[in-house]
């Protein structure tokens, strides 16, 4: 488990000794097989264990949530180190020459990546609060990598903000410590929290906990403290605005629910529910009128990141397996639409420059391949059957009205279909409204490149819907319903 992360570490390490921007390139996709080899083992063998078992130390355990998680981790970073020189051949040369920006952007990346692929085997709050925090710095520079002073504007609120909502979570955390009456850093860790829990001071723990959920909060980009969200995704180089929504947010949940199942005893479940729900409905009523109006691409994308964290916490906070099955398939189904759905920006963006600050119109004409890239992640996103999020969003609904929640899942149900008719006048508008641009030359090679990676998005987004179907019962959802922590 520690070689996971040691090999972006020591790829951030190579690639700035690089002596050219082709070399790093190439150090860097290495780096990046090497890894996704590493965490496939690791998943192999954290998804082969039996439900509610997990091989656990002191700070690292590998259980069935941490393999979920990693594979997310992975495929989203293995992709973006793939697509990353396509957007840095004409991204322009950032604050250095055309070497030292892929230099430190390689470098940037795999400290980032490397925070991602250990979050998720953390065993230990603590621990985790310092990883995430450490996401924090190296993502702060990856979102203001272009130098503009817009980037820099979204860079510097991300940084504030997410640090800001952290140091709650700190606050929080002390509180519990002490709560737990000490012991040193292990007493933090989840099966330490777990044992203790149902000797905990309820009060002081409900404290605690509300603490360290709407701190994480502002990292996952719930609303009401998601306000660095749309500016980050938008101004980020499309390769780590996908790690940012596909992974990020998705891990730092994680660890959100872990404490949840750790501390459910002393907290009571109906505090629970009532936090995650709420955060839930409240991101979904929050995003949609943003998804009516017409935005630019990725920032689009980003409020649709607000949209389906909702929908994580919704599963999550009903907590019934019908629900956790509707999150483990949205988990992937959004990975995978979301991180097509930026790289699209790629092409989209040197064929159409305006449409970094105004909505894409008439992209059909002009770019067949992006258009129908651009069909596959919004009508993915939008939970058009067969869309596996349409099957994840449904199990996630009757797994709240399995918890006796109709009131709930109905008011989610109504938001969910103005979300969906959003995005879908979005898709409408982006293909075929107009004006458009016209004759606007060969398709680039980036373009032709994301209408394959579609075409595999597309595939795998099918089989999640298969999947979707036989999840609900398995091994895999009675291992995240029981053990998790």
């Amino acid at each position: 488990m520690i070689a996971q992360p040691a090999v972006p570490m020591a790829t951030a390490g190579l690639v700035l000794l690089a002596p050219s921007g082709r070399v790093a390139d190439r150090l860097n996709l290495a780096g990046a097989v090497l890894t996704a080899v590493i965490a496939t083992t690791l998943v192999v063998v954290a998804l082969a264990a039996a439900p509610g078992v997990a091989a656990a130390g002191d700070w690292l355990t590998l259980d069935v949530a941490a393999g979920v998680f990693l594979a997310l981790a992975a495929a989203v970073g293995l992709l973006s180190a793939v697509v990353s020189p396509a957007y840095l051949r004409h991204a322009g040369h950032s604050w250095f020459g055309e070497r030292r920006s892929h230099v430190y952007y390689y470098a940037a990346f795999n400290l980032f990546w490397a925070a991602l692929l250990v979050l998720p085997m953390v065993g230990n709050l603590a621990l985790a609060w310092l990883l995430i925090e450490g996401t924090t710095a190296a993502s702060a520079l990856l979102v203001a990598f272009s130098g503009k002073r817009s980037a820099l504007e979204a860079g510097w609120k991300y940084l504030v903000l997410t640090t800001l909502g952290l140091s709650v979570a700190l606050l929080g955390i002390v509180v519990l410590y002490a709560a737990a009456g000490g012991g040193g850093p292990a007493a933090l860790g989840w099966e330490s929290l777990a044992a203790a829990a149902p000797g905990l001071p309820g009060q002081t723990t409900l404290f605690a906990f509300v603490l360290i959920v709407v701190g994480l909060a502002a990292k996952i980009g719930w609303a009401p403290v998601h306000n660095w969200l749309p500016d980050a995704h938008s101004e980020a180089p499309p390769p780590i605005s996908a790690l940012l929504s596909a992974a990020l947010l998705p891990i730092v949940l994680l660890v959100a629910w872990r404490t949840e199942l750790a501390l459910a005893p002393a907290v009571g479940q109906t505090a629970i529910r009532e936090l995650f729900l709420g955060f839930g409905l409240v991101s979904l009523a929050v995003a949609v009128p943003f998804l009516w109006r017409p935005l630019p691409w990725k920032r689009l994308l980003a409020y649709s990141s607000l949209e389906h964290m909702g929908i994580l916490a919704l599963g999550i906070g009903f907590g019934t397996p019908l629900a956790i099955a509707g999150v483990v398939v949205h988990l992937a189904g959004h990975a995978v639409a979301k991180s097509l759905g930026f790289y699209t920006a790629i092409p989209l963006l040197r064929q159409d420059p305006g449409a970094f600050r105004r909505a894409a119109r008439g992209v059909a004409r002009f770019s067949p391949s992006t258009a129908g890239a651009m069909t596959v992640s919004l009508l993915a996103l939008a939970a058009l059957p067969p869309s596996p999020l349409f099957a994840s969003e449904l199990l996630v609904l009757l797994g709240g009205i399995d918890a006796g929640l109709l009131a709930v899942s109905a008011v989610a149900a109504v938001l969910l279909a103005l979300g969906f008719l959003g995005l879908a006048h979005a898709l409408l508008e982006g293909l075929w409204g107009g004006p458009g641009r016209r004759g606007a030359g060969p398709e680039p090679r980036s373009a032709r490149a994301v209408a394959l990676l579609a075409t595999v998005a597309a595939m795998a987004l099918i089989a999640l819907t298969v999947a979707a179907c036989v999840l609900p019962g398995s091994e895999l959802v009675q291992g995240l319903t029981g053990g998790v922590t």
